[in-house]
């Protein structure tokens, strides 16, 4: 039986059951009180079996491991089914009824056994006979009692619908599942479904081989941090990243390690520890196997998933007989195959190694350092796994591991390399060292709890104005991740007062994260010191623990992120200058190219320049994914979903949300998540689709006031959101909350971008007074050289909101610079409100280009409801307007779109996986999966689709 995933959360509601991920809501029915974590698509398609009008399939099959959720499906289901008037029959598979006939079936019958009077004398006496209730006076033909059961579930279906549930059905009696597979094959017509679960991956022996079969894979990452977080006393940092690792997206697993977490301490190495619910489930079948399959079990557990089958039998002395994990195999434990030994349940291992006495997991570890002579790295975790003492020679080892996993973009197991060999080191000095290595890799990494930990031990144990300011630059960003951005201004301030760091590089990465935290707080106080600290300082030394400032292009990229955040309008001048290295042919080689390419990326975002924001984040995405992680990247996530969102690359953009929200919701980035939500809706609404304003907790979970950028990203969305629905009083007031009373932006950046959104509402609420105050300090505020995109904006926005007679001087200067073509939509709808002032003006054939050209775009961008209201427009001017139609490009994705355009130009998957680092497999089959949407069939139909090939 599964154990049901109880878990706190958002998503669709039903009344009285929440489960995240799921569809809208059906209805106003009574339903179950379980909330379910990421299983919302599997629920939905249980409710059309039950509430559908017979023409869909009306079984189904549940299938996967233990612990995937199956029971809480079937329990939210049968609370389902009560709540719409059903009558619900279940019955449970055990282990000690297997070989006792029907007795599954006479636990599913048994509240319908006083309807059994109404049957025909033979079935009657079959069925009776068959549970017991009356002597078998001889043998029965089974056929009276499968007619028996389908007659009576029919006759009680006919007032009422039935739900039948037959839990863990694997561990039925066969006579029952020779009746059920009976029964099910002639339902067709009567208002009876059928639910059934089963463990494994295929159905079991007696049922009919083409049920429809729901299989339940692992929880996304998404999913199984929301179910992590829903726990009491979840547990943060390195213990979560573990846990998450360990559990595999399994619901039972993760619902266990972490109540296994708050019981005990975690093991040395990174193991977890067992809860009693553990051994129940696993150590009866681990302890009924012989003893030297036990044993190798064990040094399973021990091993990594690096480590291969040959190793583990050679460290446990067992030669080469595999006939010896034969009962493991048998008893569906674990898997060999392709030389590697995989446990067919992440509980399994826990159990093994947690099961066994300390002495011997101890010689398991030493055993396996022994034969790993190759493999320094691996022997050094196995060495510091069975060190009981603090010992220098296995925390060297351990640093030297940590070197090299960093030099290969590990950064996860360079920070539990760091971490241990610090808690191995005898002196203070080393593990004050060690602990700050360690919480530059966690920092890398991306996980803001575990940096937090290793902060407070590293300020626990040294006064070293470096190594505390390597530790603040950590603290600080891991603090503003979490929402905290005034305490993470006070650790780095921390770290420069009274004494700064000596080590210039130390000073540019406190200025950096000052910079990322100044522009989520949008707080001025924060933005003031940047500048100043940043006055004067040279690259220096290359001696440093920043390997990503250890370029000259690094240091002077980085250098200008923080100057252009500090002050957004030194950003065109900034970017001018490291442009010239960014544009550099040679292909970024390590972490320093890499950082230089991000920077790039932000100093565009500051800058304006949308495309060349896009494709420097991207190349740095793509790098630092293939580094082994996006940690310092979060920070300019959202950025990228705006740019992407301002540039028209929708599909990417969703993309990309979806990427960053699973990101935020696996390390607890609680701003990013947000974000991502708001920019989500942002782009539904843009789109037409329905997008209510982001929910209640979306406005609470971090504090607005010290979050501005993200309090200005929900005011965009729900402002978004409101106009798309013809709500301008709701959207005005949403879009002014961005400005003070005297025109002061909430947020320093952010807000000047949406002052076109707030001029549009202040001209469909005859509020052009108040909008044109706005507009004038926004210019004011953007200096005498403002960035193309806010010249188009601001005109645009003066346009609709200035004095009559300046109306069309602003559209004109708003609609002719060809520059704005790349800000599709913002152009878009400027011609659209161009044209509508004409048309006013009684001058249609001025609008009617404007207007084709304006449908045309909001088209291909996919924005249906401009799309709508620019064809209106049209045909009032005197068009009939032709359908245009939509770029079918616009839904791929970028890699997909840069496959597509490879095979236009000839190129053959081979080459085409030679240049996008993919296997041939995958290229063919993405374009096999994009033909359909593209309206081709061919390959030679492709070079149709680009006009510049």
């Amino acid at each position: 039986m599964d154990e049901p995933m109880v878990a706190a959360g958002r998503g669709s509601s039903w009344p009285g059951v929440r489960i995240d991920g799921a569809g809208e809501e059906r209805g106003t029915r009574p339903g179950p009180t379980t909330t379910l974590t990421g299983r919302g698509a599997e629920f939905d398609r249980i409710v059309d079996a039950i509430d559908g009008d017979g023409s869909g399939p009306r079984t189904m099959l549940l299938l996967g491991e233990a612990g995937t959720g199956k029971t809480a499906l079937l329990a939210a289901a049968a609370d389902h089914a009560r709540g719409i008037g059903s009558l619900v029959l279940a019955s449970r598979g055990c282990e000690a009824e297997v070989e006792q006939s029907f007795a599954a079936l006479h636990q599913l019958l048994l509240p319908l056994l006083p309807e059994t009077d109404d049957l025909p004398e033979h079935q009657q006496e079959a069925l009776k006979a068959a549970f017991g209730i009356v002597a078998a006076t001889r043998q029965h033909d089974p056929m009276p009692l499968r007619v028996g059961v389908l007659n009576l579930l029919a006759r009680v279906s006919r007032s009422r619908p039935v739900l039948l549930i037959a839990d863990d059905v694997q561990h039925f009696d066969r006579d029952t599942r020779d009746v059920l597979g009976f029964v099910m094959r002639r339902l067709a017509g009567h208002a009876v479904t059928v639910l059934l679960a089963a463990r494994g991956h295929t159905p079991p022996d007696g049922l009919n081989p083409d049920l429809p079969v729901l299989s339940l894979a692992p929880l996304s990452r998404r999913a199984a941090a929301h179910l992590l977080d829903a726990q009491p006393q979840p547990p943060t940092g390195r213990a979560r990243i573990d846990l998450l690792e360990q559990a595999a997206g399994n619901p039972l697993a993760i619902i266990e390690l972490s109540r296994a977490v708050r019981a005990g301490q975690a093991v040395p190495g990174g193991g977890l520890p067992q809860t009693l619910r553990i051994q129940e489930m696993f150590a009866a079948q681990l302890r009924a196997l012989p003893a030297d399959t036990q044993r190798l079990i064990l040094y399973a557990a021990a091993s990594s998933d690096h480590e291969d089958l040959e190793t583990i039998m050679a460290a446990a002395g067992a030669g080469s007989d595999l006939g010896l994990w034969a009962p493991a195999e048998d008893a569906g434990l674990m898997t060999i195959a392709g030389g590697r030994v995989a446990f067919r349940h992440p509980l399994v291992r826990t159990a093994s190694y947690d099961g066994a006495p300390a002495h011997l997991r101890q010689q398991v570890h030493t055993d396996l350092a022994a034969v790993l002579d190759a493999d320094p790295a691996r022997r050094a975790w196995h060495l510091a796994a069975a060190c009981l003492r603090q010992d220098e020679s296995v925390a060297a080892a351990l640093e030297d591991t940590a070197q090299l996993a960093g030099r290969r973009g590990g950064f996860f197991a360079a920070a539990r390399a760091l971490e241990r060999a610090a808690e191995c080191s005898p002196g203070a000095a080393d593990r004050a060292r060690r602990y700050a290595k360690a919480l530059r890799a966690a920092q890398n990494a991306g996980d803001p709890s575990w940096v937090r930990e290793l902060y407070d031990k590293v300020t626990a144990l040294t006064e070293d104005r470096d190594l505390l300011g390597v530790a603040a630059c950590g603290a600080g960003i891991a603090l503003s991740l979490s929402g905290h951005q005034r305490q993470g201004f006070q650790v780095l301030m921390s770290a420069l007062e009274p004494d700064p760091p000596e080590d210039g590089m130390t000073v540019l990465a406190v200025a950096a994260v000052l910079q990322a935290v100044a522009f989520q707080s949008g707080l001025p106080e924060v933005r003031r010191p940047i500048a100043a600290l940043l006055d004067g300082l040279e690259a220096g030394s290359r001696e440093t623990p920043y390997a990503e400032l250890t370029t000259t292009d690094a240091f002077e990229a980085v250098r200008a992120v923080a100057l252009a955040g500090s002050d957004p309008v030194q950003a065109p001048e900034l970017l001018r200058r490291i442009r010239p290295r960014h544009g550099t042919p040679e292909p970024p080689t390590g972490i320093a190219d890499i950082t230089r390419l991000h920077a790039a990326g932000a100093i565009a975002w500051y800058a304006d320049e949308s495309d060349l924001c896009v494709e420097s984040f991207r190349q740095a995405y793509a790098l630092l994914t293939a580094y082994g992680s996006m940690g310092n990247a979060a920070p300019s996530l959202a950025a990228m979903g705006s740019a992407l969102i301002d540039t028209g690359r929708w599909a990417e953009a969703e993309e990309h949300l979806e990427e960053t929200a699973t990101l935020a919701a696996v390390q607890k980035l609680r701003h990013l998540e947000i974000d991502a939500e708001a920019l989500r809706t942002t782009l539904r609404a843009l789109r037409g689709q329905p997008a209510d304003m982001p929910a209640d907790p979306a406005w609470t979970a971090v504090g607005l006031e010290e979050n501005r950028a993200t309090h200005a990203r929900l005011l965009r969305a729900a402002g978004t959101s409101a106009a798309a629905a013809g709500d301008f009083d709701g959207a005005f007031r949403h879009f002014r909350l961005l400005f003070g009373e005297d025109g002061v932006p909430l947020h320093y950046f952010l807000s000047h971008r949406s002052i076109v959104d707030l001029a549009a509402a202040a001209q469909r609420t005859g509020r052009q007074e108040e909008g044109a105050r706005i507009v004038a300090a926004v210019r004011a505020a953007l200096g005498e050289r403002p960035t193309t995109r806010m010249t188009l904006l601001v005109h645009h926005a003066a346009a609709l909101t200035g004095e009559p007679r300046d109306t069309e001087h602003h559209f004109r200067l708003a609609t002719v610079n060809p520059a704005g073509e790349q800000w599709p939509l913002a152009r878009a709808q400027a011609r659209l409100h161009y044209a509508q002032w004409l048309r006013r003006k009684r001058r249609p054939l001025d609008a009617r280009p404007l207007l084709a050209t304006a449908l045309e775009s909001f088209t291909r961008l996919g924005a249906g409801g401009l799309a709508d209201e620019a064809r209106v427009e049209l045909r009032a001017s005197g068009v009939a307007a032709a359908p245009a139609q939509a770029d079918p490009l616009a839904e791929l994705t970028a890699q997909q779109r840069q496959i597509v355009r490879l095979a236009a130009r000839g190129l053959r998957n081979r080459e085409i996986a030679e240049q996008l680092m993919l296997s041939p497999r995958t290229v063919g089959s993405h374009l096999y999966n994009v033909y359909p949407k593209l309206g081709v069939s061919s390959r030679h139909q492709l070079r149709d689709l680009f006009d510049d090939l």
